[in-house]
This record gives structure tokens, C-alpha cells and sequence, in this order.
């Protein structure tokens, strides 16, 4: 990295980001791109092409084959910025949400992809079969959502801004949260969220003893750069059987984005770069917004000096992020 170089982290946004058509536009003009989605069709045994571009059979928002999908999206979109950019950024740090810490350990060399692929996809399958409940997001703080929580026997899912949290639980618990919180708070949100279960809280802890055993079966490598953990907040260790219990307790604990955007601050992050994804109405992949690009902008708002942000998530973006490096 020259000494000109922005301080800059790669991150990778989570379940949520997925859409019928993903990936299409890269996969249809490089051959590097194709590679990375026949590799994954040969380690999941279907077509990742066929689904993730066609999705025939209404499959991309199944826990159990979003996962992957996404996985393979992030280092489709990551490879080709690196190919096409001509100094790439060398990153001093990786993080993601939720399922994106799997591809922040593939950027950081910990993982490889194929294993990765591997996981997600038993990760999902476990979260699909063994979880159960609905999710909802919440604009206020901790202190305000978890006393909330607690007496409707709900979980605290997420920690994505210190005004917004996320929780999980049954549907009519959170009915019964929601309806509460409209009466003591009226005029904060409760927005219910497209999910196959109560991800991040107890809800998922059969789950997360099932994938256990998958987790011993993959080989760890010491992260080359910093990764951040979404149980902890901070960055993983080097060794093997720490990077595993986090990801163990990662599923059935909040997801604490809160403090993994802060310890990527302490770091010195002067750069932001999104990899993979997109939402919003639009049906193409050059009509997709990034993810996470409102919750790290409206964070960083008060950071001095305020880092800068750019998206790589079709080929448009990737080719506007590429040109700059």
C-alpha cells in the first residue's frame, strides 16, 4: 500500500440484499465472473448461474440457497473490481453483516472460497429447518428495545445503529412488542422484516449446535488483514478455534454492527468499499442501491475526519470504484 493510499475496509452487506437477476450483468461479460459461478455450481452440486439469474423454481429468497447466492455475488463483484482496477486497493480491514463475515473472512485469505460456500449453504439449511419466528426492526436505542423485548419473550437480533435495533420472535410476540411500543413511543417505527426465522437470538440455537460440527470441519487461516466480528464487535483472533466459536455464537447473538463499524474507526478507516448485493424497486442489477451504504454514512456522520464511501455492487459501480484506484 503507498503512502498515498486511503485506510480502507471492504465490507459485505447480509441476507436482505438479494434479488432475482444478481449478478447477471457481470456474469454475461467477463470470464473471471463465469469462473466464480461454475466453481460454486461444482461445489453445491446446481446451477448457481441458473438460479441466482433466472431463479425458476422462486428460490433466491430461501435462507438456504440465499446464502450462497450472495456469497458467490460478493466475490464475483470483488474479483472483477480487482481485475479491472489498475493499482486495487490492498484493504487493512474486512467486516460483514451477518452472513457477509463469511465473505470478509475469503477477502482476509482466512477461508477459502469453496469452504465458505460450503458453510453458508449448511448454515442456511440449518437456519431454514431448525429456526423458527419473524424479525422487526426498531428505531430506537438498546435500553429502550430490550426491556421491550424481554417481556415479550423476544431476542435482541440486531444492533445495526444506536437508534435502530433489531429483534426476533414469534409473530405474535411481536405483534404484541409492536402494539406496546406504537402506544409508549408513537412516533418510532416498527418494520417487519422479510425472514424465515428469528436469526441472531435463541431462537436459532439448535441451529448453531447442528453447524458446530460443520464449522470443524473447514480449515481457518490466520486472517491476513483485520476482520471484524459481528458477536463481538471487534476484530477475530488469529487462531482456528477462536474464528469458529464466534461464527458458532454469531447465529443465536445479536448481530453487533454497531461496534464492528467502531472498532473499524479506531483502525484508522479513511475508505469504505461495498462489495455485492443490492435493494430497492428496481428489477436490474444497474437499478439496485448499495445496503449498507445509509446505516454507515449516518454513523460515520460525526467521525472526524468522516470516511469516504463507494459501492461495487454491479458493473457500473465496479467500474466507477475501479477507475479511482
Amino acid at each position: 500500500m503507498s503512502n498515498s493510499e486511503p485506510r480502507s475496509v471492504f465490507i459485505f452487506p447480509g441476507q436482505g440484499s438479494q434479488y432475482p437477476g444478481i449478478g447477471g450483468d457481470l456474469h454475461a461479460e467477463f470470464d473471471s465472473v463465469r469462473k466464480i459461478y461454475q466453481e460454486a455450481s461444482d461445489v453445491l452440486g446446481y446451477d448457481m448461474a441458473k438460479l441466482s439469474f433466472n431463479d425458476p423454481k422462486d428460490q433466491v429468497n430461501l435462507t438456504r440457497y440465499t446464502q450462497p447466492v450472495l456469497l458467490t455475488h460478493h466475490i464475483a463483484c470483488l474479483t472483477l473490481y480487482r481485475e479491472l482496477a489498475e493499482n486495487p486497493l490492498q484493504p487493512v480491514a474486512a467486516a460483514g453483516h451477518s452472513l457477509g463475515e463469511y465473505s470478509a473472512l475469503v477477502a482476509a485469505d482466512s477461508l477459502s472460497f469453496a469452504d465458505a460456500l460450503r458453510l453458508v449453504s449448511k448454515r442456511g439449511e440449518l437456519m431454514g429447518t431448525h429456526g423458527e419466528g419473524e424479525m422487526l426492526a426498531l428505531t430506537v436505542n438498546l435500553d429502550t428495545a430490550k426491556p421491550l423485548s424481554d417481556k415479550h419473550y423476544c431476542g435482541i437480533a440486531g444492533l445495526n445503529l444506536p437508534e435502530q435495533t433489531v429483534v426476533g420472535g414469534a409473530g405474535a410476540d411481536l405483534d404484541a412488542l409492536a402494539a406496546e411500543m406504537a402506544e409508549l413511543y408513537p412516533k418510532k417505527r416498527a418494520v417487519r422484516l422479510k425472514t424465515e426465522g428469528a436469526f441472531h437470538t435463541y431462537y436459532m440455537v439448535s441451529a448453531a449446535r447442528h453447524f458446530r460440527d460443520e464449522l470443524k470441519q473447514v480449515e481457518f487461516a490466520a486472517p491476513k488483514i483485520k476482520v471484524a466480528s459481528n458477536f463481538t464487535g471487534d476484530f477475530h483472533a488469529d487462531d482456528a478455534d477462536s474464528i469458529r466459536s464466534r461464527l458458532f455464537f454469531q447465529l443465536f447473538h445479536p448481530v453487533n454492527w454497531v461496534g464492528c463499524m467502531q472498532s473499524l474507526l479506531d483502525h484508522g478507516t479513511e475508505l469504505f468499499v461495498e462489495f455485492g448485493g443490492g435493494i430497492g424497486t428496481g428489477e436490474t442489477p444497474a437499478e439496485k442501491r448499495p445496503n449498507l451504504e445509509s446505516i454507515l454514512k449516518k454513523f460515520t456522520r460525526r467521525a472526524d475526519p468522516r470516511p469516504e464511501y463507494k459501492p461495487a455492487i454491479n458493473l457500473e459501480t465496479i467500474r466507477e470504484t475501479a477507475e479511482i484506484s
